[in-house]
């Protein structure tokens, strides 16, 4: 049954432009995608590592500016995309050795400081990053030879990315590694007993998280050609924790759900409903006191009560 599954939604992705339609619409699926992909980047600390952190938009950040600074320096798209996430890797060990010197709400707090010194850069340092008016981009990638200028080419690319995203989600998952990252959630002075490097492992798991936040990170520039301060801001890192919490921690599917919800209420919803922020806001009170969880895990209890 879980293969059949499979097929028919990478079936339905894959048709998306089809039945959908509107360049809008197919838009709108692209960044749900991109969204997920960080999301997913994020749940590895949060939901596996049982770190939550609220400066993952800097990293996300860190990779569409170097990417658009490589761009604007006249580098292919290869050179552009090893460029942008070798420097967010460089960027999230330093993070991580920073962070990670915290535990509970000092790692929170840490993060948070780390995101704003990120938001004040790209803010402030106008030679490097032009200031608040932001770096425009004016191309995207041709893999293969093949033009990603069109709503239905970008989506499909985008899409063959969040699927290797997932691909590798599931393998760390079910890999001892995870399993032990897991179990240093739970209990880290046990599996410190046992012999394992705690610290090392949350690092690892970090670098795995940013490497992931950089790659939705340069989705994102190619998406919009556009990268601003506001992309680092706190307020886009709560949005991504929230997305995580919503559709369930410690999931595959979750961040998925929780991306789509966040950016269709964010970008549909709020072309219709004039206080679309109070609604979304009641939307995630009303998953929080009925399903803590998250929507994933709340539904799956709720079809077993059902059954």
């Amino acid at each position: 049954m879980k293969p059949a599954a499979l097929v028919i939604a990478l079936l339905l992705l894959a048709a998306v432009p089809f039945w959908v339609g509107n360049s809008f619409y197919v838009n709108i699926a692209a960044q749900i995608l991109i969204y997920a992909v960080l999301a997913l980047g994020l749940n590895v600390l949060v939901g596996y590592a049982g770190l939550v952190t609220l400066g993952h938009a800097a990293l996300f950040g860190v990779a569409a500016y170097a990417g658009a600074t490589l761009i604007n320096a006249g580098h292919g798209p290869i050179i552009v995309a090893i460029g942008a996430l070798a420097t967010t890797l460089v960027a999230t060990a330093i993070f991580a050795v920073l962070a990670l010197r915290g535990t509970g709400l000092g790692f929170v707090m840490i993060t948070v400081a780390l995101g704003q010194i990120a938001w004040g850069i790209a803010y402030r340092w106008i030679s490097l990053t032009n200031g608040d008016n932001g770096i425009s981009i004016n191309t995207r990638p041709a893999p293969f030879g093949l033009s990603l200028a069109s709503a239905n080419a970008f989506y499909w690319a985008t899409l063959v990315v969040f699927l290797i995203a997932v691909a590798a989600m599931a393998i760390f998952v079910a890999s001892p590694f995870g399993a032990a990252l897991r179990g240093m959630r739970d209990q880290p002075r046990r599996m410190t007993a046992l012999g394992y490097n705690v610290w090392l492992t949350r690092f690892l798991a970090f670098l795995f998280s940013g490497f992931w936040s950089g790659v939705a990170g340069l989705l994102y520039l190619y998406y919009n050609q556009f990268i601003s301060p506001q992309t680092v801001a706190l307020s886009a890192s709560a949005e991504a924790l929230l997305m995580v919490i919503a559709g369930g921690t410690a999931t595959l599917l979750g961040p998925i759900i929780g991306a789509a919800l966040v950016i269709i209420m964010k970008d549909v919803a709020s072309a219709y409903i004039e206080r679309w922020n109070f609604v979304r806001g009641a939307i995630f009170v009303l998953i929080v006191v009925f399903m803590p969880g998250g929507l994933v895990p709340g539904v799956a209890r709720l079809w077993r009560w059902r059954r």
